[in-house]
């Protein structure tokens, strides 16, 4: 790894072994070797197409679908903020940068009476929802998708129609080390006071029945079936995760500080204290008690990365 003075110069913020737990919903997790905060898109570019080549990089949002691991994170962590959160509507589009939140984007178009309704209650930001495939009551980000601009690891600047990334349920194909800076978005028009009250059931809904106060990373596995290759969920013969949970008996299962959460099975929570090891090794108890007593190979949805503890810091 380059030390902070062979980096690049860049004109936003360079990091060395900046913690990430604080940066993460679930308040866990090592170091980055590096935190990257470029000032805008030039900085990105410039700095991504002078880095060297055998540096890893990991786009990071705002840490709701993310497990960081407690030995941290090898290479450089790039954490898009101010300069990639503008949201812009006209012509019945809505084109955001990929720190946008995604709350406040649906809010903006429902204001413009732009249905993205869909966005109000997954937290994270446009970028992840776009490399997510994000979606819930029937829609999908592969629903109103028009463009969507990323920057390649060595530096190339490209916008793609959606069909590029081939998007499928919570999944997308993105080359190594891209980070999406923008999403152009064609949503359906509505009426803003009907956008606005549907908003609030559904805020309402997610209060009463996920554990929104509790320190998750959302759902922690995807539904097991029921799926298509568009990506849209089979509403009649969708089977969800936290039902398989409750099956096998592991609702309030706890490791460490970490425990599945008795409002909601399918919340991996750190109820206080956790490590990244006792949430993941909590996870993994699940799944495999969920294959030996109903043979379905439940996945993980939230994404875990970076090394655990007492693994090489060299990789």
């Amino acid at each position: 790894m380059q030390t902070l003075n062979e980096l690049p110069q860049v004109r936003g913020t360079l990091t060395p072994d900046r913690p990430l737990a604080d940066l993460t919903w679930m308040r866990v997790g090592g170091p980055a070797d590096v935190l990257f905060q470029p000032a805008d898109l030039d900085d990105l570019s410039a700095f991504l197409a002078a880095l060297d080549p055998a540096v890893s990089v990991f786009p990071m949002g705002v840490g709701s679908n993310l497990i960081v691991r407690d030995g941290g994170i090898p290479g450089v962590v790039i954490r898009l903020g101010r300069g990639f959160n503008g949201i812009d509507i006209a012509d019945g589009q809505v084109t955001a940068g990929a720190a946008a939140l995604d709350a406040h984007v649906a809010r903006k178009a429902a204001e413009a009476g732009l249905d993205l309704t869909f966005l109000r209650t997954i937290p994270g930001t446009i970028g992840g929802a776009v490399r997510m495939n994000a979606g819930c009551y029937g829609a999908y980000m592969a629903d109103v998708l028009a463009a969507v601009t990323y920057v390649q690891r060595d530096g190339t600047v490209v916008t793609v129609a959606p069909d590029a990334l081939n998007l499928s349920y919570r999944n997308s194909v993105l080359p190594d080390g891209a980070v999406i800076v923008s999403a152009r978005m064609a949503p359906p028009k509505g009426d803003a006071d009907a956008l606005a009250a549907r908003m609030a059931e559904q805020l309402q809904k997610r209060d009463d029945t996920q554990p929104t106060k509790d320190r998750t990373a959302g759902s922690t596995f995807r539904n097991p079936a029921g799926l298509s290759s568009t990506g849209r969920a089979d509403d009649v013969h969708d089977l969800k995760a936290w039902k398989v949970i409750d099956n096998a008996d592991m609702r309030g299962a706890t490791i460490g500080g970490a425990v599945m959460n008795t409002k909601h099975s399918n919340f991996l929570t750190n109820a206080g204290g956790a490590t990244a090891a006792d949430l993941e090794d909590l996870g993994e108890a699940v799944r495999k008690k969920v294959y030996a007593t109903q043979g379905i190979d439940l996945q993980w949805e939230i994404m875990r990365v970076g090394r655990r503890t007492g693994e090489d810091t060299a990789k």
